[in-house]
């Protein structure tokens, strides 16, 4: 296969899956705003979000103060932000046109209507009139690409490109996820024992369940965590969850086994390299104990991890597809 063929496929998954995850983040902190809490926890909550994209230096530039709406806008659809819904709508519609031969009529087709469909909402306001609804829209369009994708193409290697730019990408999100949103509320949690001595226990507790459930929410992972654990949403089990757990769709044991599996399938004289690294990867989540993770730092471990998916990006870039520059 052409590397640039190949560049196309990878990219189409991977800004398809960015658009989901970034649907499902706006959706939590739009549903979890509606909770009763403070204006500055609500604002903590956007920040979050901004710097999950690592956007918040160009967000205050343009728009100053953080408010809901602005945040929305900005991550749906401005056409100046590279990660807003829009644009990553838009050019996974234009990498699959570029390959629109390789793709099965259903896929391509799936993509073209996505992004029709989305500029028509956008223009009728429909994100700003029900976001919830809009979010909703975006996860199901994500989910139909990936079903199509299995259910017609051939399992040859513009498919295992589709898939290898999928689980990378979202990887590298759940991590962010986990990084931001654990890092945010550290010090209410540790700080729950001295709150509920002086009387605020209960409300400690109501607020670390509905954040805890927020956070498993935003990757579908609520009812999975009750029939995995069927006890009360602890902060240790979440993490485990969604980084040790082959069993969860979301979590990075997942994730990184798919990207070995397909690049395997796909493996050259010179991709050894980033086959031995993203193998090693994989055995270090498929070994590991949460206790030992949470004993060594929670924020330290997942920031060694997004290094190394992207080195590990920049690898497959290098081996199979047109070289991006570090």
């Amino acid at each position: 296969m052409l590397s640039r063929t190949a560049d196309h496929l990878f990219w189409m998954a991977r800004y398809m899956e960015r658009a989901e995850n970034t649907a499902r983040m706006l959706d939590v902190n739009y549903q979890t705003s509606l909770l009763p809490q403070s204006a500055d926890a609500a604002e903590k909550g956007w920040k979050g979000l901004l710097s999950i994209s690592e956007l918040s230096g160009d967000f205050a530039k343009r728009y100053g103060t953080v408010k809901a709406r602005h945040v929305m806008e900005y991550m749906v659809s401005d056409a100046n932000n590279p990660s807003s819904i829009r644009n990553c709508l838009m050019a996974a519609r234009e990498n699959a046109r570029a390959v629109r031969g390789t793709l099965t009529t259903e896929v391509w087709e799936t993509q073209n209507q996505t992004w029709i469909e989305f500029q028509r909402m956008v223009a009728q306001g429909d994100f700003l009139k029900d976001p919830g609804a809009g979010f909703e829209w975006v996860k199901f369009r994500s989910h139909l690409s990936r079903g199509v994708t299995v259910g017609t193409m051939l399992q040859d290697e513009a498919f295992h490109f589709l898939r290898i730019g999928s689980f990378l990408e979202r990887a590298d999100n759940t991590a962010r996820l986990l990084d931001v949103k654990f890092h945010a509320v550290e010090s209410e949690y540790f700080g729950q024992s001295q709150s509920q001595s002086q009387g605020n226990g209960k409300q400690d507790v109501e607020y670390d369940f509905y954040h805890w459930s927020a956070i498993l929410r935003s990757v579908s992972g609520f009812e999975v965590y009750r029939k995995a654990y069927r006890n009360v949403i602890k902060p240790e089990k979440v993490a485990e969850l969604l980084i040790l757990r082959p069993d969860m769709p979301r979590s990075l044991a997942a994730c990184m086994n798919e990207v070995v599996a397909n690049l395997r399938m796909v493996a050259n004289e010179q991709s050894g390299e980033t086959l031995r690294k993203a193998g090693r990867l994989r055995a270090d989540l498929q070994y590991g104990r949460i206790d030992e993770i949470l004993a060594t730092g929670l924020h330290a471990y997942l920031t060694q991890f997004l290094e190394r998916v992207g080195t590990l990006g920049l690898g497959i870039s290098r081996d199979f597809l047109v070289p991006v520059e570090a």
